[in-house]
Formats: C-alpha cells, sequence, structure tokens
C-alpha cells in the first residue's frame, strides 16, 4: 500500500457520497463544490479551482491551467461530466501533474450511472504503476 491509498480512497468515498446524492446528469461546479464540502467534512484540505502559470522558456504566457481540485496539497482531482472520459482527459490530468508536485490524481467522470473505478474513477499512475516523480 502506498502513501496515497489512504487519502485517494477517502476522495474516491466523498465523490461516491456526492453522486449518489446527486446522480449523474448536474453540471460540473455542482459536482465541484459539494465534493469539496464533502472532503472538509472528511477532514481533507481542499483547494478549488487552482491557477497554475505557464511559463515556456523565459517567456510568462497569459493563459493558465486551472485544477479542479488539490486535496491536502498531494492530489488533483479533475472532475469530469462526459458521455464517457477519453485519452484528452487522461492527457490533461497527467499534464497537471507534471505543473505541479502532485504525483497522483483522480479523474472522476459523475456522468455515470454507477460511480465506481473503470466508468468513473481512474487514479494516476494507477497503484500498479512504480513511485517516479513526473
Amino acid at each position: 500500500m502506498d502513501e496515497y491509498t489512504e487519502l485517494t480512497g477517502i476522495i474516491v468515498g466523498a465523490a461516491m457520497e456526492v453522486h449518489s446524492h446527486w446522480g449523474p446528469g448536474l453540471i460540473e461546479s455542482i459536482y465541484e463544490k459539494s465534493l469539496a464540502h464533502e472532503l472538509k467534512l472528511r477532514g481533507i484540505e481542499v483547494r478549488r479551482q487552482v491557477k497554475l502559470q505557464l511559463k515556456y522558456k523565459d517567456l510568462e504566457l497569459d493563459e493558465d491551467f486551472t485544477l479542479d481540485l488539490i486535496a491536502d496539497g498531494k492530489v488533483i482531482v479533475e472532475l469530469k461530466v462526459v458521455k464517457e472520459l477519453a485519452a484528452i482527459h487522461q492527457a490533461q490530468l497527467i499534464t497537471y501533474m507534471k505543473r505541479t508536485d502532485c504525483k497522483v490524481g483522480l479523474l472522476i467522470n459523475f456522468n455515470v450511472v454507477i460511480l465506481k473505478r473503470v466508468f468513473g474513477v481512474s487514479r494516476f499512475p494507477s497503484k500498479q504503476l512504480p513511485s517516479s516523480p513526473l
């Protein structure tokens, strides 16, 4: 068991609680606010809509990334409300992880009938992968 297993378990449990309350069909911001609140109720520090400034070599870009949630400063939680998760969603999360000190990220799709791994929740890097800086 790695150091992130307990935290990601709490996050997934909180997401399941939010999903069981609302079900599918709402906009992403509703799930985001609800999940942030649920995590706080469970004693997890959470930051919402975290801006990451982009820099190319010595040029600071006007555009920036906005992460949905960072839990306990360790796990990025990227939320979606889509028919199905696509490779671009995974690439987005992995890019966020590379631009932060977060070694683990969760990709959660609330637009599913039952929120569980494979259909609604993916962890990056997966438990099977060795921990390595991204």
